[in-house]
């Protein structure tokens, strides 16, 4: 009796460390996807936020800058229109989401009128890691993070 219980034991020697082992791969490989996704969705909406708050502001400096200059709305507008994009871009660019950015502007009023703002709305298209191609192709596997930001214009403009 006594050497079947010593053959027993001896037989699960060393199985509670490959039963840990095998344990903490199952639960740190879906832990270690579930953090790299919410940083990954974070950083995009650090990266939408600030763009919007960047185009907003460029829109509006750019805007009143060409008027200031003697330009007529429509070519102040494409200005700020331009200088927008352009600083979203960047900012965007420093987060990493250069190339799945999007950024819209509308005015409250009319355009760079004194007293009104200018809205930037920014949305930043974020992958889901880890997903595979074909099951994309089937089912939308992307997030999309919007900010919208505002700057006023000036009660001084030309």
């Amino acid at each position: 009796m006594r050497r079947d219980a010593r053959a027993a034991a001896r037989r699960e020697d060393g199985s509670a460390s490959i039963e840990f082992v095998a344990l903490t791969l199952v639960l740190l490989v879906p832990l270690l996807a579930l953090a790299v996704m919410v940083t990954r969705i974070q950083s995009a909406a650090y990266a939408a936020e600030a763009a919007a708050s960047a185009a907003s502001r460029a829109a509006v400096v750019a805007g009143l800058d060409a008027l200031a200059e003697g330009a007529d709305d429509a070519e102040a507008l494409a200005g700020a229109h331009q200088d927008a994009s352009l600083a979203a871009a960047l900012v965007a660019e420093d987060f990493g989401w250069g190339t799945s950015l999007e950024v819209a502007l509308t005015c409250e009023g009319a355009c760079l009128a004194p007293g009104t703002s200018v809205s930037a709305r920014a949305a930043v298209e974020v992958p889901l890691p880890g997903v595979p191609s074909f099951v994309q192709a089937m089912v939308p596997a992307t997030l999309t993070i919007e900010a919208v930001a505002s700057s006023p214009v000036d009660g001084y403009a030309p």
